[in-house]
């Protein structure tokens, strides 16, 4: 398991830049053009705009990365930069791949890596290779370690962690089990987010006085894998031996529910966590068999990558306002810009991710889910 980095908070001044005018210096007023690809296949061509940026996503198998992240960025540097094109790659959850992409993206004259690492260890080839021809690098999402890093955007990773923890400790307080014990079922220990979820998580548990019982951590976040795990523990503890799980995201929290069905245990009665306000996760609080998930809004963090993107291509500084802090990826302190994580539950559903437009009605209001939708006056 990767160790988390270490996040030193920096009192920047909020000075009165005009972030906007130091953008629009390296943009021009014409047409957009973006070439892009889906499905992990790489971006054909490149060049022909006023800065040719690369974003490059890690898999495709959540769904956040190509029904929000791509889209979200590609319409940002759009209204922000008309000339400007992106190349879009994503590696399918394959981190050599990724390298490839890297590659790819530099031959094809990238002016700025946009980049999501899918492992964020090996990712620091990318980011050297990048350097070495003058290729400014964004980290998105996931902090690329050990490498120079121009700029960094992403959410306090570990308050997701330890919201979780926080929220699923008040609801066992209220069941009347409120020392636990539970079952915790982190993410993939490949992804250093999923480091920063678990130490968030356990400063949580540890604070709420939560015991755990059995603990995980899942490899590629597969729902089976999360399953498997959650079958191997409620052997071990027994029906009775346990009253909620942490599940790190909404796929592994699917698979733990999954395996409390199969054990005979209604999933109403076993508080579960989740994390990125999936359809499938959503739907499941509507109708009482998940307890929460994390809601990060991509629009504002997809913005920032690209304001960053736009102001590094054209050589300029950072727009200062916009910088949060500086955190330590190993090798050196990289300006970010982190955002704050959201609880979602049954109650706030409407205000939070419907309110934003992150999920429509029509997606999440079907069959099934349409009588709860009522019964919370969410209607599209």
């Amino acid at each position: 398991m990767p160790k988390p980095v270490l996040i030193q908070r920096v009192g920047f001044a909020l000075v009165a830049l005009i972030a906007i005018a130091v953008i629009a210096a390296g943009c021009g007023s014409s047409g957009s053009s973006s070439s892009s690809s889906s499905g992990g296949t790489e971006a054909e061509g490149g060049g022909g705009g006023e800065f040719t940026i690369a974003l490059l996503l890690p898999e495709n198998e959540t769904p956040r990365y190509e029904t929000n992240d791509k889209p979200d960025f590609e319409n940002s540097v759009s209204e922000k930069c008309p000339e400007c094109e992106v190349i879009y790659f994503n590696a399918g959850g394959d981190a050599e791949k990724q390298q490839s992409q890297g590659e790819a993206a530099l031959t094809k004259g990238a002016d700025v890596l946009v980049l999501d690492p899918m492992d964020s260890k090996s990712a620091a080839a990318i980011a050297e290779r990048a350097n070495s021809q003058g290729v400014p690098v964004v980290s998105y999402d996931r902090l690329i370690e050990n490498a120079e890093v121009a700029a960094y955007v992403s959410f306090d990773n570990e308050r997701v962690g330890e919201l979780q923890a926080e929220t699923l400790a008040k609801k066992l307080k209220e069941d009347g089990k409120a020392k636990g014990p539970i079952i915790m079922i982190s993410g993939d220990p490949a992804d250093p987010n999923a480091a920063l979820f678990k130490a968030g998580a356990h400063k949580g548990f540890e604070a709420a006085g939560v015991a755990i019982g059995k603990e995980y951590d899942t490899p590629g976040w597969t729902a089976e894998n999360a399953q498997r795990e959650a079958q191997q523990a409620i052997t071990a503890l027994g029906n009775d031996g346990f009253w909620g799980i942490y599940a790190a995201n909404d796929d592994t929290g699917g698979g733990a529910i999954a395996a409390l069905k199969g054990a005979g245990i209604n999933p109403e009665e076993r508080p579960v966590t989740g994390q990125d306000s999936t359809v499938a996760g959503l739907q499941r609080i509507l109708v009482g068999q998940q307890y929460m998930t994390i809601y990060k809004a991509i629009p504002p963090q997809a913005e920032l990558a690209a304001e960053f993107a736009i102001a590094l291509a054209g050589g300029e500084e950072l727009p200062e306002a916009k910088v949060t802090e500086e955190i330590n990826n190993g090798k050196a302190e990289v300006p970010s810009a982190i955002l704050e994580p959201v609880a979602v539950l049954k109650d706030n559903i409407k205000d939070t991710v419907i309110k934003d437009g992150f999920v429509t009605a029509s997606e999440l209001c079907t069959g099934p889910y349409a009588a709860a939708c009522k019964e919370l006056g969410i209607s599209g």
